[in-house]
């Protein structure tokens, strides 16, 4: 197992990505700080891990709060240690709806999950990481919308796109640590988020075909898998950069 010595912090934890990866990563051997503004939700992936023999602690948190964020790593801190291991991966899709006709106050709460989250999970994460001198790895659920057009997503493509800019700052101010800062960009994943989009339809095999070389959607496990990687010593050489993750949507 490769991080029994290690305590991971994620956010989004009660669905989609941020669960599999939480099971994931106590698998490995990790102790788990499940983060979710849904306490039920994130609840049941901390009784699933324990189930399992792991060990995981679930907090509620709304992650646009800073708040509900610093408490939320106080309690980590308090009960499992000072994360070495950070991944801001919550998110929510948002409206859909060109740019002029979408609401302010629907931009500015995709703006404030998506975006003002991570930073956030960064800030009042990576100044413990410092003090504890072990250096660590953050992971930023950053998103293929930060790198293309979508049509729809002014707020959540402007977020993503943010999320990168983010993620490099940090790698940048924060390397002399030893602190490795990356972000995930997906593409077509099949999560509740693209359920919900969806509207509850199953996938469209002509859409898949524009989104995906495979002619198929992403499992979940196939993003957490990666922020597994990032966190680990095989990617000790990776900071400040965009992985991306999309079965070929950006080259179609």
């Amino acid at each position: 197992m490769r991080f029994t010595t290690k305590t991971a912090f994620i956010t989004g934890a009660g669905s989609g990505m941020g669960k599999r990866a939480a099971i994931l990563f106590a698998e490995e051997g990790a102790a788990v700080a499940a983060i979710d503004i849904n306490d039920g939700q994130v609840k049941e992936t901390v009784a699933e891990i324990t189930k399992a023999g792991g060990k995981a602690i679930a907090l509620r948190a709304d992650v646009s709060k800073a708040e509900d964020v610093k408490h939320a790593v106080d309690e980590t801190v308090a009960a499992l240690g000072v994360p070495t291991i950070v991944y801001n991966n919550a998110g929510i899709e948002g409206e859909s709806n060109y740019l002029a006709n979408m609401t302010e106050e629907q931009f500015d709460k995709v703006i404030a999950i998506n975006l003002r989250g991570v930073f956030l999970g960064m800030k009042y994460t990576l100044p413990l990481m410092v003090k504890a001198g072990g250096g660590g790895s953050v992971i930023n659920q950053a998103s293929i919308a930060g790198l293309i057009a979508v049509r729809g997503g002014a707020a959540y493509a402007a977020a993503k796109a943010g999320v990168l800019a983010l993620t490099r700052v940090a790698a940048l101010e924060y390397g002399r640590y030893n602190i490795r800062v990356n972000a995930i960009c997906p593409g077509a994943i099949e999560t509740p988020m693209a359920e919900r989009i969806r509207g509850g339809e199953p996938p469209k095999p002509k859409a898949l075909q524009r989104i995906s070389v495979f002619g198929r959607m992403a499992d979940p496990d196939e993003i957490a898998k990666v922020a597994l990687f990032l966190a680990s010593d095989d990617a000790s050489f990776a900071t400040g950069a965009p992985f991306i993750i999309d079965a070929g949507w950006t080259i179609m």
